[in-house]
């Protein structure tokens, strides 16, 4: 860390300001050589932590000097390595939860843009949202009314960067765990005024989850259509039924939604994973939909969904 850089971080520290030309000099310094090393990376958290209050130039600085430290020092770049992720969690926690707008941003930045990263820096974006939504309080709650129950737009933009995001739990999926967060989300705000975007979210995020191989063979009848439309108008219609027909009468297209998961597998093994349907799949759904004894709309949206995936597939 060159002396420039240390007497700046100092200053800013001991007065709890920074300037925009202190935060240009900072630039210039960290990136000077154009790597960010550990001392600078300490350096701009002390600095964080001192501020009485936080430039919008400032926020943006720390959001990509860090990432750019999580995310490019190391070889092969872009790839988090547990020890970089529990540093990183330590910071932006070290006074015990995420609680700025800043800090969850920089977590997001760095899931959305790393190859690899641990699951332990996508469970805490994760976490804070739910959080915010059942309490109101929370980072996405800065400056908009604090009303608990409630999807807002800031909650839509950080779950949908961050469950699509290339790494994690199932690279540019989403995994079983995360359809299940949606899922206590979408239980928790209903008929609520909710964002406008929480609906098709909801819809796209599990419908990610459960759709599996696209199989050329997977056909629907004109039959079968009628039937899913059918049950789309009942809402008294038995899921349990309408799960097992679905497999009688269309195995290769169920397949297509609610097969095994797996990496890259060969076509032999795709023909037979788009007939399958686990018994586990089927009951993680039928749970969900009629655990409060009623198939609301966005379990609605999410059949009508699925159906429509499996007539294309």
């Amino acid at each position: 860390m060159s002396i420039h850089f240390t007497e700046i971080a100092a200053q800013a520290a001991a007065d709890g300001v920074i300037t925009p030309d202190e935060i240009l000099a900072l630039r210039r310094e960290g990136w000077g050589d154009g790597q960010m090393i550990h001392e600078e990376a300490e350096a701009i958290f002390a600095i964080d932590a001192a501020l009485a209050e936080r430039p919008a130039a400032w926020c943006d600085f720390l959001v990509k000097a860090i990432g750019e430290y999580v995310l490019n020092t190391w070889e092969p770049r872009g790839y988090v390595t547990d020890e970089q992720g529990e540093w990183l969690a330590a910071k932006v926690t070290a006074d015990g939860r995420i609680d700025s707008m800043t800090e969850l941003e920089l977590l997001v930045r760095v899931v959305e843009r790393a190859k690899n990263v641990p699951d332990q820096l996508k469970h805490l974006v994760l976490d804070e949202v739910e959080r915010a939504v059942m309490s109101g309080q929370g980072p996405t709650r800065k400056g908009g009314e604090l009303k608990p129950h409630v999807v807002t737009e800031a909650d839509c933009r950080t779950l949908r960067r961050t469950i699509f995001a290339p790494g994690g739990d199932r690279p540019a999926a989403v995994s079983r765990e995360e359809a299940e967060m949606l899922f206590r989300i979408k239980d928790a705000t209903l008929d609520k005024p909710n964002a406008p975007e929480w609906k098709q979210l909801f819809v796209q995020g599990v419908g990610n989850y459960l759709q599996g191989y696209v199989a050329l063979s997977a056909q629907l009848s004109r039959e079968r259509a009628a039937e899913l439309e059918a049950f789309m108008n009942d809402s008294e219609s038995n899921v349990g039924r309408f799960i097992g027909r679905m497999a009688k009468g269309a195995p290769n297209a169920f397949g297509v939604v609610f097969g095994k998961k797996g990496a890259e597998p060969s076509r032999d093994q795709l023909a037979i994973e788009a007939e399958a349907v686990t018994p586990d799949e089927q009951q993680w759904l039928e749970d969900r939909i009629i655990a409060d004894d009623r198939v609301d709309e966005l379990e609605q949206a999410l059949l009508a969904f699925v159906s429509e995936e499996i007539s294309h597939a």
